[in-house]
Parts: structure tokens; sequence; C-alpha cells
């Protein structure tokens, strides 16, 4: 998996103590919509495993993940850490 991370997020990640952790959020309306979700510390009720080290910045993904994607790409958003799968906002 290739790790895609601007310079302003990488910024705000070393700020909120270097760990990223992504995780999927499966709409309740809507359809089959799922996005993704970011935090700087694991959320209760979640497995986790570090996916992967960037400089500064540790990943962790869910634990049970069937695939990674190819790409994820990290990026501010009104202070916001957003996270893109393969270039999409959401997994279909």
């Amino acid at each position: 998996m290739r790790l895609v991370v601007s310079e302003p997020a990488a910024e705000l990640i070393k700020e909120r103590g270097g760990r990223l952790y992504v995780r999927m959020k499966k709409a309740r309306c809507c359809g089959a919509i799922t996005t993704l979700v970011t935090s700087s510390s694991p959320p209760p009720g979640f497995e986790f495993e570090r996916i992967s080290e960037a400089g500064d910045i540790e990943l962790f993904m869910p634990a049970h993940l069937e695939r990674l994607p190819e790409e994820l790409h990290v990026d501010v958003h009104r202070r916001r850490i957003e996270a893109y799968w393969n270039g999409c906002a959401w997994v279909a």
C-alpha cells in the first residue's frame, strides 16, 4: 500500500502525537455507502494493527481488513484529517 500524506496533514498528525487510525464506517441510510473515518487515538471497540510508518507518522488500520487499498491519501480539511482510499472519499 502506498501512503500519500500532504504536508499540512503530516504536520497536524505530528501535532496530535504522530499516530493516525483509519477505519471504515457504514452509513445507516443512503444505501451501501462506507466512508473512512480518522482519529489520533484508537476508538473503543475496534482492533487495529500498525500498517506502516512514514517518517514521524504511524498508520493503523482495522486488524481484520480483507485487503489494503493500493493507495491511501491523507489530507486536511478545516483542521480535520481526511483519508481517501484509492482516490475516493468512500468505499462502495
